[in-house]
């Protein structure tokens, strides 16, 4: 299944960045190329909605800007989640939600690359580079893979895993720890990852 096959904007990321299309939402549709069109203006009957209205305060353009970048890794990610037994709509939405499709992302606690890999965990699953896309998405996508394994497939478990360590999960008995940022990431990968899957049924 392949998620972006090739992203086209037609999006006025910068009109959008100004206010000028506060409160717009994403629309998509796929041409008979295969190739995936999106605009905050749909004109044609086909596009359909994949990204809903940002809430007041937040930026279409950071969406946007995530889906171009993680565009840019879609044979990527369909190889690792073929390896690792994965829907690449998953991967991408972890993606898009760890470090919005930035290769060089950091954050405070030290999680670097597309899919914010610690360096234990990095370590672990063999990344010798963690900047570099193709080993962060393949140890990160292997990682998801074993907590599939742990958890049985649960999918809110696993991304809970993802974010707060495995053992902050198994700490609570199996279920989301009561970490703010675990109990807002959860639903928020959750959310990603259905909307690309609606994306895909529109091919």
């Amino acid at each position: 299944m392949r998620v972006l096959h090739a992203l086209p904007f037609l999006i006025p990321v910068a009109s959008v960045a100004a206010g000028q299309a506060g409160g717009a939402s994403v629309f998509a549709f796929t041409d008979s190329q295969g190739i995936v069109h999106y605009s905050n203006v749909p004109a044609d009957t086909r596009f359909e909605l994949v990204l809903a209205a940002p809430r007041e305060g937040q930026d279409l353009s950071h969406k946007v800007t995530s889906l171009q970048r993680s565009a840019a890794y879609t044979h990527i990610i369909d190889g690792a989640a073929l390896a690792n037994r994965l829907e690449p709509a998953l991967v991408t939405a972890v993606i898009l939600a760890e470090s919005g499709g930035d290769p060089q992302a950091v954050s405070k606690r030290g999680a670097r690359g597309l899919m914010q890999l610690m360096p234990a965990t990095a370590r672990r699953y063999g990344v010798n580079n963690v900047f570099d896309p193709e080993q962060n998405i393949r140890g990160g996508s292997q990682y998801l893979h074993d907590l599939a394994d742990r958890y049985q497939n649960d999918l809110e478990l696993m991304l809970a895993a993802y974010n707060a360590g495995p053992e902050a999960v198994d700490r609570q008995g199996g279920k989301i720890p009561p970490f703010r940022e675990t109990l807002e990431y959860v639903p928020r990968v959750l959310q990603i990852y259905h909307q690309l899957l609606d994306l895909t049924r529109i091919r």
